[in-house]
């Protein structure tokens, strides 16, 4: 009890905000010792919201961009811009989070955001080969070779299957 009430002194006259949860640890796990987890992922959940705000807001500051229509409006385009971008970021977390950011500020069409993600698939796809080089000392050779080739496959596979019936599929999306 004496520890608690130390490092809760401490705060006394001090502000208790979100450096609270990040920078003292101790009085968060003497207070509630098994919900250090839990605040952690509600305190990402906020955090990865607000970031995704934010962007959703920077995208509608663009305006009108009307020398990228080609490019968005057509699906196939985005497929290969989801690959490029993808293998460039090698995080096809941060290439999902730029595309929902795009469709929620209501840049970006449906159609074409389903062929990003899928182009995104593909570009995961890289970071495999690239760790793949890495392990074997040049050339893929044995497993590593084996779980690259069936990693691009599958991917390469659900991508020829769906990227033809996207506007179908955002059809459907949209009903929900």
């Amino acid at each position: 009890m004496k520890n608690y009430l130390n490092s809760i002194s401490k705060y006394k006259n001090r502000r208790i905000g979100l450096l609270f949860f990040i920078g003292e640890r101790k009085v968060l796990d003497t207070l509630w010792p098994q919900s250090g987890t839990h605040i952690k992922i509600i305190l990402g959940l906020v955090v990865f919201y607000v970031g995704l705000k934010m962007f959703a807001g920077g995208m509608k500051s663009l305006g009108s961009v009307e020398q990228l229509e080609p490019f968005i409006g057509n699906p196939y385009w985005m497929f290969v811009g989801g690959i490029l971008c993808t293998l460039l970021w090698q995080s096809s977390s941060l290439s999902t989070t730029a595309i929902v950011g795009l469709v929620a500020s209501g840049f970006l069409p449906l159609p074409s955001a389903i062929a990003a993600i899928l182009g995104a698939n593909i570009g995961t796809t890289g970071t495999i080969w690239l760790a793949s080089f890495f392990v074997s000392n040049g050339i893929p050779v044995g497993p590593t070779k084996q779980i690259a080739i069936i990693h691009t496959g599958a991917n390469l596979f659900m991508a020829m299957c769906l990227l033809p019936w996207v506007h179908h599929i955002a059809r459907f999306i949209s009903k929900f």
